[in-house]
């Protein structure tokens, strides 16, 4: 005799732990923190190097004049926005780490898993700046290394930070919800595939 509990998906298998609902959702919750650990090594590791191999007012020309290396420090948000509010970027900084949190509780969505780790590793690899860096807590300066054409000086996070966004304001417009729910584009797509999938099952019988 089989198990009820055990034909319902979204419970868990006793005999198979992390199967059904609640295992997707520790799955997602994994692929959140994988990448933003990632993404939060990578920003570290660059930094270090660039500033122990790069010299302030001396850039490494990568491409000609369109790529380089150009260590500055910057006390404004990404890309040297806002330049002179540290301390104010910083509780900004905090508040998005701990709404990410929140949210990830309720993932259901894996571009959502990607964007939001995305965000919070660029955040946190920021943050780690405001923090240690000089001149003091909460008013460190970020190290900003990467110089493309007229585009200010950025660095991984940075670009973790922009891409996460464009990620999830992609997912919104198209109806892709973080609770796994869908609306518009999203919903109406679902449903057609359901509808030919249904035909498909007729046909074969």
């Amino acid at each position: 005799m089989t198990d009820a509990a055990s034909d319902d998906p979204g419970q868990d298998d006793p005999g198979q732990p992390g199967t059904g609902a609640a295992g997707r959702a520790r799955g997602l919750l994994l692929v959140l923190v994988g990448v933003a650990v990632t993404v939060y090594l990578a920003d570290l590791a660059t930094k270090t190097l660039a500033v122990h191999y790069l010299t302030p007012g001396d850039p490494v020309s990568i491409i000609g004049d369109a790529v380089s290396l150009r260590l500055i420090r910057n006390s404004g948000a990404a890309f040297s926005m806002a330049t002179g509010y540290t301390w104010v970027l910083t509780i900004v900084a905090l508040l998005v780490v701990g709404a990410i949190i929140r949210f990830s509780r309720r993932l259901a969505s894996p571009g959502w898993a990607i964007g939001l780790g995305l965000v919070l590793g660029g955040a946190l690899g920021n943050l780690t700046d405001r923090f240690f860096r000089e001149p003091g807590v909460l008013r460190g300066h970020v190290v900003d290394f990467v110089s493309v054409g007229w585009w200010p000086v950025f660095n991984v996070a940075d670009s973790a930070v922009v891409c996460g966004a464009v990620l999830l304001v992609v997912l919104t417009l198209l109806g892709y919800d973080y609770d796994g729910s869908r609306s518009g584009w999203a919903a109406r797509r679902q449903s057609g595939q359901t509808s030919a999938a249904g035909q498909s099952e007729a046909g074969a019988e």
